[in-house]
């Protein structure tokens, strides 16, 4: 099992149906929903402040997801991707998305839904990125709008592969 760690007399709460791997490290402030999983070596630090995730949602190999202290949590909404090693710093990630490998995403950044924020991008502190689209680049920027192909076979593939990878451990 993760390390899962009280702090400020608050610990992590997650449903039965979540799958974290054994060094994932969850602390302080953290509730999950349903289906969810943690892979190696992410971090997840509700140290400082509070940390919502929704249902079907997968954090990745390496990702660390972190607020700043008393003024940005982080809300995950319901079948998002954070792919491997990208950071999540107290911000809103709303309903299907996926968040590419090696992406940042700062404080006061609100990711609409069915949005993909490619590998590498950088969303700059306070940006608002609009649903139905493609986004990256440093900082990163509208490419294209997002297709139905898209959405089903990106956002929805990788979020239902997902589950499917994690009950291969439980």
């Amino acid at each position: 099992m993760a390390l899962i760690k009280t702090c400020r007399e608050k610990t992590p709460m997650f449903e039965e149906n979540c799958w974290f791997a054994e060094n994932a490290t969850i602390v302080g402030d953290v509730i999950f929903g349903e289906n969810c999983s943690v892979w190696f070596s992410a971090v997840i630090r509700g140290d400082v402040n509070s940390i919502r995730i929704g249902n079907n949602v997968n954090i990745q190999d390496g990702a660390v997801l972190h607020c700043t202290y008393e003024k940005t949590k982080i809300e995950i909404h319901d079948n998002v991707s954070i792919g491997h090693n990208a950071i999540i710093h107290g911000a809103c990630i709303q309903n299907n998305v996926l968040i590419g490998m090696g992406a940042i995403i700062m404080d006061n950044c609100i990711i609409e839904e069915n949005v993909i924020v490619a590998a590498g991008a950088v969303v700059t502190e306070n940006t608002n990125l609009e649903s139905g689209f493609i986004y990256a680049g440093i900082p990163a920027k509208k490419i294209k709008p997002i297709s139905t192909d898209h959405i089903e076979g990106e956002i929805e593939r990788i979020a239902k592969n997902y589950s499917l990878y994690a009950s291969w451990f439980k």
